[in-house]
């Protein structure tokens, strides 16, 4: 029995439970999050109704959304409707997996796991295009071609950035890149000025990428409420909505996770001491916080402002980023 429990295909099964469910509980209660920090911006309290202190909101909104109808409109491309919001919910779980979130908790231990999340993040935003394209909604169709184009032109410097990064870690896995950055925050690769001096700004691209790639404001153009309704799942309803939905969050944490490991020194200590789980979960909410600090703070920018942001200005820094990054690994 013991055997059994201590066998690979289990420990496959608990750790894609684990993996779901940790989805499942950061898209509901980021989603209570989100709510109450813009209630805190905006001096109203938010949800308080359900549960002590709004707590239970969550659960109750998941309740009702499992229990809504899924509606086939009329004309849609129906194999395709169906398939994206899988599409999009499968690469999020499959990154998670590569995640370190310490020393010893990690679902599968993949040398090439940065490569890895890369490859799927990419694999992401065809789920929102296959959806916004088989919806035949004029504004689903200019959601997704918004999608393709945004998420081109930040992928970009986030790659560069990224490849900057390898050239100074000489590895693509994500435990050894956390392993290299222990000893405290002088350690982490945003301050580490020997390999560039452009660091700090390579992170702060990183993030802006972030937010890009996960459509988040004020880089939120696959929605844009007030143009495209509810852009690319504008004709989605009940479940498929909701994996829409929980996706969106599970890409935010991804992102927070892989800027945790690649700047910010992972489950070590800013100090040098005591490293583990707790460090790596508050670095990581900070991040989240952040980005829906950001979202409540700053509007949407103009389509073709956001592809000058990147073709003008980051693409230029991160490729100057990379070589002087080449030049100081040389010397050094």
């Amino acid at each position: 029995m013991m055997e059994f429990l201590s066998s690979e295909p289990m420990r496959l099964l608990v750790s894609l439970v684990g993996i779901i469910t940790f989805v499942a509980l950061n898209a509901a209660y980021l989603s209570l999050l989100e709510r109450k920090e813009s209630a805190w911006f905006q001096r109203r309290l938010g949800p308080i109704e359900v549960g002590p202190l709004g707590l239970l909101q969550p659960i109750a909104d998941g309740i009702k959304l499992a229990g809504k109808q899924i509606i086939l409109p009329e004309g849609v491309d129906k194999i395709l409707f169906k398939i994206s919001p899988v599409m999009i919910s499968v690469p999020v779980i499959m990154n998670l997996a590569t995640i370190p979130f310490s020393e010893t908790i990690v679902a599968r231990d993949i040398h090439l796991g940065l490569l890895m999340i890369l490859s799927f993040t990419s694999f992401n935003v065809m789920g929102i295009m296959l959806g916004g394209w088989a919806s035949r909604n004029k504004y689903s169709v200019i959601s997704a071609a918004r999608v393709v184009a945004q998420n081109v032109a930040y992928e970009i410097p986030m790659f560069l950035i990224t490849i900057a990064l390898v050239m100074v870690t000489h590895t693509f896995d994500l435990r050894e890149t956390v392993l290299l950055q222990s000893g405290g925050f002088w350690n982490w690769n945003l301050f580490n000025f020997g390999a560039s001096p452009l660091m700090p700004a390579a992170c702060l691209m990183f993030f802006l990428c972030l937010l890009a790639e996960t459509n988040r404001s004020p880089f939120d153009m696959m929605e844009a409420e007030s143009e495209l309704i509810a852009g690319a799942i504008t004709e989605y309803s009940g479940m498929g909505f909701g994996l829409f939905f929980i996706s969106e969050y599970a890409n935010i944490v991804v992102g927070s996770c892989l800027m945790t490991i690649l700047f910010l020194g992972g489950w070590n200590c800013p100090f040098g001491l005591f490293p583990g789980l707790h460090w790596f979960l508050i670095k990581m909410y900070c991040i989240i916080f952040v980005v829906i600090w950001i979202r409540w703070s700053f509007p949407r920018i103009q389509f073709y402002g956001l592809l000058n942001l990147s073709w003008k200005i980051m693409i230029p820094l991160s490729l100057a980023h990379l070589l002087l990054t080449c030049v100081m690994v040389k010397i050094w």
